[in-house]
């Protein structure tokens, strides 16, 4: 009889654990989990180093920081958006700059080849914010991508604007995406906000 009253627990044990292990795997984000092969994810971002709003001469941009972060957190795989028509410039004659391509609706050529994003299902789209919404060398390359059917999380990095009208405009740029999760944060910030990158992906 003790025996068998042995068993009997040793058996509700082994499958109270497999149901608690069930439950763990249920609960994964599939965005943070790298490993997760059902969910392929890239960053597409443009980043603007040299002078910036608030933090100066800097190396890197500040959208790369948070792609980077990106990256590191869910593993996700990137394309940068690069063009060399504002390197060097100073912040205010950028922003001149930048101000006269969006009221023209100029569409600045960037370099390099997009990647076949056919093998994603999640897309992140991230840049600063300029005039109200994201540079205009990114709706350059809006227009030669199509994600129909994609999960696509825009971002921004700003100094006050937020996401300004960057979620909307990319909703304009693929209707047949579903845009989710828009997450921004301060320029000034980014070099210590990676904990607030990493709360933002776990939330999705």
């Amino acid at each position: 009889m003790k025996f068998r009253n042995i068993l009997t627990a040793a058996l509700a044990l082994l499958m109270t654990a497999s149901c608690n292990g069930q439950n763990k795997q249920e609960n994964i984000n599939p965005i943070t989990q790298s490993n997760n092969q059902a969910m392929n994810k890239i960053v597409i971002f443009f980043s603007h180093a040299g002078d910036n709003y608030a933090v100066g001469n800097i190396e890197v941009g500040n959208t790369k920081i948070v792609a980077d972060y990106i990256t590191e957190i869910t593993g996700a795989n990137q394309f940068e958006i690069v063009t060399h028509k504002y390197d060097g410039m100073a912040y205010t004659p950028l922003i001149n700059l930048a101000k006269e391509e969006a009221n023209k609706g100029e569409l600045p050529p960037y370099e390099g080849t997009v990647p076949d994003l056919s093998q994603y299902d999640t897309v992140f789209i991230g840049g600063p914010v300029w005039w109200g919404t994201y540079p205009q060398v990114m709706f350059t390359l809006f227009k030669d991508i199509n994600l129909d059917g994609k999960t696509v999380i825009p971002f921004t990095t700003h100094e006050g604007s937020g996401l300004a009208s960057c979620a909307s405009d990319v909703k304009k740029a693929f209707p047949k995406a579903k845009i989710t999760g828009e997450f921004s944060i301060y320029g000034h910030e980014v070099r210590t906000g990676k904990a607030k990158v990493e709360k933002w992906l776990r939330g999705l």
